[in-house]
């Protein structure tokens, strides 16, 4: 190894979490009884003295101010899907006129944020501004652009959540407790916690910045509303892991950098199947260090793009016509002493505490097939679920060969042996024999085993991860309350268990499917089995406010009903105010840019017919394209007209946010997608001097 190689890899070992106040900085800096104490507390939820959080908040500010920091903030994850933070300085004025440098114990667990202006749902009047962010010590605090960020849940005055960190955090302690109650059944009594891990995987796409200001709707939506399909899109399967161009690779070296200088665990990256599409896959981390981590990641991405002049594309489907991003939520099960509950071993159908815990998560994503599917709900999202690039909105689950064996196995009587995968001979002496795995992967799946966890692939790349992960915990939790309420009343667990599972299999086999679930056949078969088929956003919001739903979250103690409540009229409220937007910037980008280019065109093109027919030419060709050109321009001008009457109807229906919604969805989303059709026959007729914007051709095939 080279000298350089080895001060590239010591770098790398010294900078990553070099920015992040985490258990070694803690380990070093504070006095050994309060390390104690907060390890106690960020371990096992033991409440935090206010002595203890003095001492931190003092050597903590001591740190930041280390590192460049002037400023400290309480990072929250309001309703809108993205962070928020109020930077204040640690400065505080003395009688001489001076400054000192002070942060407090309080200043640290408690901020105050105005609240006024973010989504409530109605749990809040626009004049009644207070709101709380309490710190949360089980994601360590960062320091990024000279503030010290501190991870925060977010509060209403009233107490109820106005956030997405703070149901999953309550949905972690509902799986713990849960799952707790499982193990010690099952003979285990040292196992102190039991917690959900993630490895998300984020799908992003980057385009050149020059191309990016000349386009109003991705400044104002983030995707393109115009664009006609360019004659090379992703059929030649090229950029799929292909090699990585020198200015995107600069930019993913930097990207890296500044992850892992947050000790945020970037592992892996490639090209991916679109063109200018690519994707970044992250270590497993608890479920909530993953959230505040994945909404770091996306935040960096945008910022680095820039430095390179680049700009990130988070959106579902910024293009129309090649795939669009997702994020693979690989989810496990873990004890704090590390033993992944979904690992199947070597004889997975003689492991009771497999079988079990996979019986309860089998019946959870039957029971609340509705849930899970509201957890991906968004309007950028509609554009990819079921669209043949992406899983379909039926929720399923994947298992592979060896598990649907043992599971039928088990429901014919009992299960005696498990398939291997045995050794793959790749047919020359100059390549290894390889060790097969037992099941193949399932890329059209919603919901499939990998191995030792289950990869929910149908969160959308824009969102944050934290709904899916809560309602996955909290599912499962329910579960495994019913089954551990049934095993602490029975006289023979182990006869007990073997029903369970049986039981399971038997009345929640439906949900099982390992074929192609992008087939029409999947289709019509899943409809037979009963499973539901909820196409869009809107329709998906309202098992928010099931009663079965409701009583669960209630149960758990995750979300109560006025907070599930509240959450579904935010959503119906995002959805609108989306699609609004999108329809009213197609609308100025069809006034004040495409008509204009389409008459100027028509226009030069009626004087080039003119000068042909004065000098005795044949100008039939001209006129042929003209007569098109007039045609589809009637047709847009049409359109254009019926987009601003929906526009206006949907708008109207302000008092009902559900109607509203369905509104924009059914009226102003369909006439977008006629108005659309009309400008992309008409881009592909114009000459391309005067066409207003650049083309998808130029936008993907340019970096």
């Amino acid at each position: 190894m080279s000298h350089t190689h080895e001060n590239k890899m010591t770098a790398l070992v010294e900078i990553y979490g070099s920015d992040v106040f985490n258990d070694s900085v803690m380990r070093q800096s504070l006095p050994k009884d309060v390390y104690q104490s907060l390890r106690k507390t960020i371990e096992e939820q033991v409440p935090l003295d206010p002595k203890v959080a003095d001492v931190v908040a003092s050597v903590m500010k001591d740190w930041a101010i280390s590192k460049g920091a002037t400023h400290f903030t309480h990072w929250f994850q309001p309703m809108t899907g993205i962070t928020a933070e109020k930077h204040d300085a640690f400065i505080s004025p003395t009688a001489d006129g001076r400054v000192v440098m002070e942060f407090s114990g309080k200043e640290l667990i408690k901020g105050e944020p105005d609240a006024s202006s973010f989504p409530s749902g109605g749990l809040r009047a626009t004049f009644e501004a207070r709101g709380y962010t309490a710190w949360d010590c089980t994601s360590p605090a960062f320091v990024k652009d000279g503030s010290l960020y501190i991870p925060t849940a977010f509060a209403s005055y009233t107490g109820e959540a106005l956030d997405k960190k703070t149901p999953l955090l309550r949905s972690m302690d509902a799986m713990n407790r849960q799952a707790l109650r499982v193990l010690r059944i099952l003979g285990n009594k040292t196992t102190q916690r039991v917690t959900t891990t993630v490895g998300p995987e984020q799908e992003y796409f980057i385009i050149d910045k020059k191309l990016f200001d000349q386009r109003e709707d991705l400044i104002l939506t983030g995707r393109t509303l115009f664009g006609a399909k360019p004659p090379k899109g992703q059929e030649m399967e090229d950029h799929y892991f292909g090699h990585i161009k020198d200015r995107i690779a600069a930019f993913m070296s930097d990207l890296d950098t500044e992850l892992w200088k947050l000790g945020v665990s970037a592992k892996t990256k490639h090209n991916e199947v679109a063109p200018a599409q690519h994707e970044l896959a992250l270590i497993f981390s608890t479920t909530n260090i993953a959230t505040d981590h994945n909404q770091l990641t996306m935040e960096t991405m945008k910022k680095i793009a820039l430095r390179h002049g680049l700009v990130c594309l988070l959106h579902e489907k910024p293009f129309a016509g090649i795939n669009g991003s997702g994020k693979h939520n690989n989810w496990s099960m873990a004890t704090v002493e590390g033993q992944n509950l979904l690992e199947p071993g070597k004889t997975p159908h003689e492991n009771i505490q497999f079988l079990l815990f996979l019986s309860a998560i089998i019946k959870a994503v039957d029971d609340y097939a509705d849930l899970l599917r509201v957890s991906c709900a968004s309007p950028g999202n509609d554009h990819r679920l079921g669209a043949n690039e992406a899983p379909p909105a039926i929720i399923s689950i994947f298992l592979g060969e060896q598990l649907t064996d043992i599971l039928d196995q088990i429901e014919a009587g009992g299960a005696t042996k498990s398939k291997s995968g045995g050794i793959m001979n790749l047919g020359t002496n100059s390549l290894p024999s390889l060790p097969k795995d037992t099941t193949d992967r399932n890329r059209t799946s919603p919901f499939a085993f990998t191995g030792n966890k289950f990869e929910f692939r149908m969160v959308g790349s824009m969102q944050s991860i934290a709904q899916a992960n809560f309602t996955l915990n909290t599912i499962v939790a329910e579960s495994l309350c019913q089954f551990a309420d049934r095993l602490e009343k029975s006289k023979n667990v182990p006869k007990e268990i073997s029903a369970i599972i049986f039981e399971t299999i038997k009345d929640h086999k439906r949900v099982i499917y390992n074929g192609n679930n992008y087939s029409e056949e999947w289709v019509k078969e899943a409809k037979k089995r009963g499973l539901p088929n909820i196409h869009s956003a809107v329709e998906a919001f309202a098992a928010i406010c099931a009663e079965k739903n409701l009583a669960l979250m209630e149960k758990h103690g995750v979300l109560s009903r006025i907070e599930m409540e509240a959450r579904c009229q935010i959503q119906y409220e995002i959805y609108s105010k989306t699609i609004n937007i999108e329809g009213q910037t197609m609308v100025e980008m069809s006034k004040r840019q495409i008509l204009p280019a389409v008459i100027g065109y028509k226009t030069d093109l009626a004087s080039s017919i003119d000068s042909i027919l004065a000098v005795g030419g044949n100008a039939e060709i001209e006129k042929e394209l003209f007569n098109k050109i007039s045609e589809s321009l009637i047709s847009f001008s049409s359109n254009l007209a019926k987009l601003e009457k929906a526009i206006d109807t949907a708008a109207s229906l302000h008092g009902d946010t559900k109607a509203q919604a369905i509104s924009y969805r059914d009226g102003v989303f369909k006439k977008m997608g006629e108005l659309r059709k009309d400008a992309d026959t008409l881009e592909t007729m114009v000459g391309a001097e005067y066409w207003p914007m650049p083309t998808y051709s130029e936008l993907l095939f340019n970096v």
